[in-house]
């Protein structure tokens, strides 16, 4: 993931990859049939990691909003711990070859999780009556752009910046 987040794709050769990784050619191989193979591996580990966490965490929550807080809060710290996946996932979405198509369909579908969220929130008035998707697009896209807080600040509280972020966006969910 560091080598693909450090150097992209394109400029990220396979002996690159296994002297990163310490294994021979042929074992990286005997694995993967190819680099592409290897980034779908990435990107599809990294996905589960988010959607599991969330799942996990979300599924002892009653209130709606409380599930949204948790999601924010576990994007961040996933942002933040494994930021060459993120970064990743956030310079590939743009584009429509295959590496492009894969990404963009790893968002929606996280997007259409938080939508589901959010729509079952407003359905028990816990969540403002507005566009699901434009609600579940935004929280995704105001919560990557802690990713460029970090980038400017050496050291950054999360429980802090979630806060912040509780206090500007998420209460005014609030049905």
């Amino acid at each position: 993931m560091k080598l693909f987040a450090d150097k992209g794709y394109d400029a990220t050769s396979i002996e690159e990859i296994t002297a990163t990784v310490g294994v021979a050619k042929g074992t990286l191989y005997y694995h993967f049939s190819s680099k592409e193979e290897i980034f779908h591996f990435l990107v599809e580990e990294g996905m589960k990691l988010l959607k599991n966490s969330i799942n996990i965490k979300t599924e002892k929550l009653s209130n709606s909003l409380d599930k949204v807080r948790a999601i924010v809060l576990i994007q961040i710290k996933i942002l933040f711990k494994y930021e060459n996946f993120m970064t990743i996932i956030l310079s590939q979405i743009w584009g429509n070859d295959d590496r492009s198509k894969l990404c963009k369909k790893y968002v929606f579908e996280y997007i259409q999780m938080i939508e589901k969220i959010v729509k079952e929130g407003i359905a028990k008035r816990e969540i403002i009556d507005k566009d699901a998707d434009v609600i579940a697009s935004g929280i995704f896209g105001f919560t990557c752009s802690s990713f460029i807080y970090k980038m400017k600040h050496e050291e950054v509280d999360v429980q802090k910046l979630f806060n912040e972020i509780d206090c500007l966006f998420l209460k005014k969910l609030k049905a």
